[in-house]
């Protein structure tokens, strides 16, 4: 399991997970689409903008291991703003290439992308 250098393990100040420390004996955990609903929490929106500027600080545009990082923070941002980057994708694997849409991105999340911060 690659092991994400730069990305946070967490968003400061808070328990929203980035990263894992190592792999589930069980196996990976899958990444599902998860709705987001408009009457999210604001610091939900908050973990989802910063770890969409983690990832995109580290990785702008080119594909990326999932690796360790977290299945329930990718999965918030899963099929929208962070889409598989091959073809067959396997949601249950460490070794998974992921990618972010950047045209979604910057709909969702103007400010990551428009030179503000997270």
């Amino acid at each position: 399991m690659l092991k994400h250098r730069g990305i946070p393990s967490r968003l400061p100040g808070t328990d929203y997970q980035f990263t894992i420390r190592r792999p589930a004996k069980a196996g990976a955990t899958p990444i599902v689409r998860r709705e987001r609903f408009a009457d999210r929490r604001a610091a939900d929106r908050r973990a989802d903008s910063g770890f969409l500027h983690a990832l995109w600080s580290v990785y702008g545009e080119t594909p990326f291991e999932r690796g360790n990082l977290d299945a329930g923070r990718l999965s918030w941002l899963f099929g929208r703003e962070v889409i598989p980057a091959e073809d067959p994708f396997d949601p249950a694997s460490y070794d998974a290439l992921l990618r972010i849409d950047v045209s979604a991105a910057r709909r969702t999340f103007p400010d990551i992308f428009d030179g503000g911060s997270a």
